[in-house]
């Protein structure tokens, strides 16, 4: 009989790639499954369409009356496409979406049966709360929540069910969820930036947030997923020998798309471009079975929403295909993990990127302004965005060879530094003829020229500018984009703030002219956040010195990085913009602790399964034939029989000591989470975990593979790295 193992191996060796079909162009099944502006035109009335737009743009409310319009044309236009449940689409704050499905179904008095959905469904739901995270604003038994429709991310019909985006909120009204501080803090970054932005147009009104997020993931078979315990208890291999070739020849990196995979390529795209999201990117990752994809840049909020739906979808459409999408930061050692870049970037209503150099000198000092800004921003708050993206996860990934540091700085690239170096020697107060002449003329004015060259990407740098945008490249793949765009968000919304009273100050009590004031403030902000760039190597033990030199947090766990939520600074600033209150921020560290507390918790459990029901028992029987072979060679040769044996006399007793090391580490670790278990604050539980129960991780994990490397492969249970990464 064979193994579990030699079963999915064999399971996975007949699958065949699934035909998908593709007909007709891609725009046209764009959004089909949305009540977007098109639907919108041809279910609603004039001044449902009006009311619902001010919605969408200015965040105006809609009253009760409009409300139910909405809901019987969105009703009218889902039932047609065949859904037959509603629900509120919102994202507690276990980092995913949740949702509760009701039918368009209801009686009249008389017993008659109807489809009903109102403007007070559409708007409000009260879902029960008792089970969602929220770090002690409620008590379990306070079930009360509440669900509020968010106007300006569009409903869609996803399988037969039609889903409302929404916030997610208590009884008495602090935020249960990251929508929430994500809409308060787009919000401020409109408000703060479209003042500053009319510093140089008076015709802009708003400002949008951009995004664009790079989804990178692994995929493997699904059977051979579920050969291993880890995989499925915990998203990663906690146990696995690094096989002979893993990427160092390159070659899965942009290589040709494997077929089964491009078959889950093209029906995931098919649906994501029916729901809206629009998919346009698809290549091969570094490491084996690694993938990514990337969409169009869309406004913060939506795009936020469709990266969300579309790990879901993803789930989905891969369990069609008898595939498993791996979304964990670091599935697999000594390859490299899985990010999601954030590009983020700031657009005007009148079609401007703030961030992108523009042909004349007055628009590339509205750039410089927008830049010097963000880089301050980052450089004034860089530990609260590194504490953004803080998980159990992303804290086996940061740091690797292939993703940022724990420490934050930012690249900009060499010529955008001599700009910014030639921009720190401006006189201050009022300049002379010639020092404006040689400003636009030499330095503002020929950025464009400078960034067409400056095509450099350092990979190692956890915030860098690229072009027309900054990329946050420590953000994790599994994570919620909500968390570190909230933050850069808020942060950037009051640094601009912050700049356009400086600026407003000298231009009214010293009388210099605008772009004098501009220019004054910003040579100020470039020398006060030059500590923050950095274009060198972030994995050089040299930047880590330097780092400290410059007095760059450098906060290498999930516990440590969370500190700062809760610092002085932190809720003053998060307080002052109005995104979030000393409550609710409290909350989100104490759940985040939490978080990383559960997931130490259940890897734990998984390797004491995995070294009592695997590992040790494969060891032993192994050892057993060993002792059977030389047993036999000594009644053949008597004493003589050790120079026959001496292999296999070693073997026994470096299985003995990997059994009885691996044995002590597993026992040590429970009785560590034990110790730490017992602990009542979640801060010191945290850290418990982090420094007493994690570093067993290592140990265990070293002897495991001692014995896999050790042991006859057709004994060992767990499914191999080279059969996980290399069979297709």
């Amino acid at each position: 009989m064979k193994s579990p193992r030699f079963n999915a191996i064999a399971e996975s060796q007949k699958r065949k790639s699934i035909a998908i079909e593709e007909k007709g162009r891609r725009s046209e099944l764009f959004g089909i499954n949305v009540f977007n502006e098109k639907k919108m035109l041809q279910y609603l009335t004039k001044d449902a369409l009006e009311s619902l737009k001010g919605a969408m743009v200015t965040g105006s409310k809609i009253d009760r009356k409009i409300a139910d319009q909405v809901a019987e044309a969105i009703k009218g236009w889902a039932i047609t496409m065949g859904a037959t449940h509603y629900t509120h689409w919102f994202q507690p704050l276990t980092g995913s979406t949740a949702e509760k499905h009701d039918a368009f179904f209801d009686l009249l008095p008389d017993g008659t049966a109807l489809e009903k959905f109102g403007g007070g469904q559409l708007v409000q739901q009260e879902p029960d709360a008792s089970s969602f995270p929220s770090g002690g604003i409620r008590n379990t038994f306070e079930a009360r929540g509440y669900t509020a429709w968010d106007p300006s991310s569009p409903a869609f019909i996803y399988g037969t069910t039609l889903c409302i985006p929404t916030i997610f909120v208590s009884y008495t009204g602090e935020a249960l969820d990251n929508k929430a501080p994500l809409l308060r803090a787009l919000g401020a970054v409109d408000d703060a930036a479209t003042a500053v932005a009319k510093y140089f147009d008076k015709t802009v009104t708003k400002v949008n947030a951009t995004l664009g997020w790079e989804q990178e993931y692994f995929l493997i078979d699904k059977a051979l997923a579920h050969s291993r315990p880890d995989i499925m208890m915990t998203g990663r291999t906690l146990v696995g020998e690094t096989p002979a070739k893993g990427q160092q020849l390159d070659d899965h990196y942009f290589g040709v798309i494997p077929s089964r995979v491009l078959s889950f390529m093209s029906d995931l795209e098919k649906e994501c471009t029916k729901l809206g999201i629009p998919v346009k990117t698809r290549h091969n990752e570094v490491a084996p079975n690694q993938f990514e994809l990337a969409p169009v840049f869309e406004e913060a909020n939506l795009a936020i929403d469709h990266n969300l739906l579309l790990m879901d979808v993803m789930d989905k459409i891969a369990d069609k295909h008898q595939l498993k999408v791996l979304f964990h930061e670091k599935p697999f050692a000594g390859i490299n993990g899985s990010g999601k870049h954030n590009n983020w970037s700031l657009a005007t209503d009148t079609g401007v990127n703030l961030l992108s150099p523009g042909s004349t000198p007055m628009k590339n000092l509205q750039f410089l302004t927008f830049f010097i800004n963000t880089i301050k921003a980052v450089d004034t708050y860089e530990e609260l965005l590194r504490s953004s993206i803080a998980s159990a996860g992303n804290d086996h990934r940061l740091g690797a060879n292939e993703a940022p540091p724990a420490i934050f700085s930012i690249f900009v690239g060499s010529q955008l530094s001599n700009v910014l170096d030639e921009l720190e020697g401006v006189s201050k107060g009022k300049l002379s003829p010639e020092e404006k002449t040689e400003l636009k003329l030499n330095v503002v004015g020929k950025i464009p020229e400078i960034l067409m060259d400056n095509t450099d990407r350092n990979r190692t740098s956890p915030f860098a500018f690229t072009g027309n945008k900054f990329e946050m490249r420590g953000v994790g793949a599994k994570m919620n984009c909500s968390k570190p765009m909230t933050i850069l968000n808020t942060i950037v919304a009051k640094q601009l703030k912050d700049f356009k009273k400086e600026v407003d100050v000298l231009i009214d009590k010293k009388s210099l002219k605008k772009d004098e004031a501009v220019f004054n403030v910003l040579r100020e902000y470039i020398k006060t956040s030059k500590r923050i760039r950095f274009d060198g190597d972030g994995y050089s033990s040299d930047w880590e010195n330097e780092a400290k030199r410059r007095k760059l947090s450098n906060n290498r766990n999930t516990p440590e990085a969370l500190e700062v939520l809760t610092s002085k600074n932190s809720l003053a600033l998060l307080e002052s913009m109005k995104v979030m209150s000393e409550v609710e921020v409290s909350a989100r560290q104490e759940v985040d602790l939490e978080n990383y507390i559960m997931h130490l918790q259940i890897e734990g459990r998984v390797y004491n399964e995995l070294v009592y029901g695997y590992i040790m028992p494969a060891a032993l029987k192994y050892q057993n034939e060993l002792i059977k072979n030389v047993s036999g060679l000594k009644e053949i040769y008597g004493a003589a029989h050790k120079k026959f044996s001496e292999g296999q006399l070693t073997m026994i007793e470096e299985i003995a000591e990997h059994v009885v090391s691996i044995k002590k580490m597993v026992d040590a670790m429970a009785d560590a989470r034990k110790k730490a278990n017992s602990l009542k604050d979640t801060k010191k539980k945290a850290e418990a975990y982090c420094h007493n129960v994690k570093p067993y991780f290592v140990e265990i994990r070293l002897h495991s593979d001692k014995l896999e490397k050790l042991m006859d492969n057709n004994l060992w249970p767990l499914t191999k790295y080279r059969e996980l990464l290399f069979i297709q």
